[in-house]
């Protein structure tokens, strides 16, 4: 079993962090346990991560230890849930005015633009978690060959919809936002709307497919 560790996190927290690797199955196991623990009456919050699980006590001050202890035991008895998924395509207009880091990308990963795309496109990612933003899904299985250094001055605005990499993750920013990962394209597809039933387009456990469209591409 892979190995965790528990800690306070603040005045009112606990959080279960798990030793590498990241993994699909450890993954599962954390959705699991973040459902678990949502039904209990002793949580204010559960904050599912990549490898990691942040629980919200609603009385830390006399749960604190407590919750750390039961924390690493409902660990330990946790099973995977594999939760209902999505196959989800997203258009993508790579480079140009739209994608102004592929070039810097390409040339980092010894590659040419077009090869960046076609790595990039032929993968089948899965969400782990939402993060950073509303609709921001953390994606795994981005090729090692295109793990990319965040920019060193990170943009002041970058548009909603870009898609990029950053170290070895790639995805979709959802909100015009601030941000420092490599930009190689962008989405017309809208990942998140308050006005909607579900505002959030992507959930854990979806598998998104990047689909390149012609405008665009270098």
């Amino acid at each position: 079993m892979q190995r965790a560790r528990c800690y306070l996190l603040g005045e009112s927290a606990v959080v279960l962090e798990l030793e590498p690797p990241l993994s699909l199955e450890s993954q599962q196991r954390i959705w699991g346990l973040t459902q678990r623990l949502l039904e209990s009456p002793a949580v204010s919050e559960v904050i599912p991560g990549m490898n990691n699980i942040t629980v919200v006590l609603c009385e830390p001050q006399s749960l604190a230890l407590d919750g750390i202890e039961r924390l690493q035991r409902w660990w330990e008895e946790s099973e995977a849930m594999v939760v209902e998924s999505r196959r989800i395509d997203i258009p993508v207009i790579y480079g140009g005015s739209v994608g102004p880091d592929l070039a810097e990308v390409a040339g980092h990963c010894g590659l040419s633009a077009s090869q960046v795309v076609e790595l990039h496109s032929s993968v089948d990612y899965i969400v782990y978690f939402l993060g950073f933003q509303p609709g921001f899904a953390y994606l795994a299985g981005l090729a090692p060959t295109l793990s990319m250094p965040r920019r060193a001055e990170p943009r002041l605005m970058v548009p909603a919809g870009s898609v990029g990499i950053g170290g070895s993750q790639t995805g979709i920013y959802p909100l015009a936002t601030p941000g420092g990962w490599q930009l190689i394209g962008q989405t017309p597809v809208r990942l998140f709307n308050p006005a909607d039933n579900v505002p959030t387009l992507l959930a854990p456990g979806d598998t998104v497919r990047f689909v390149p469209q012609k405008e665009g591409v270098c």
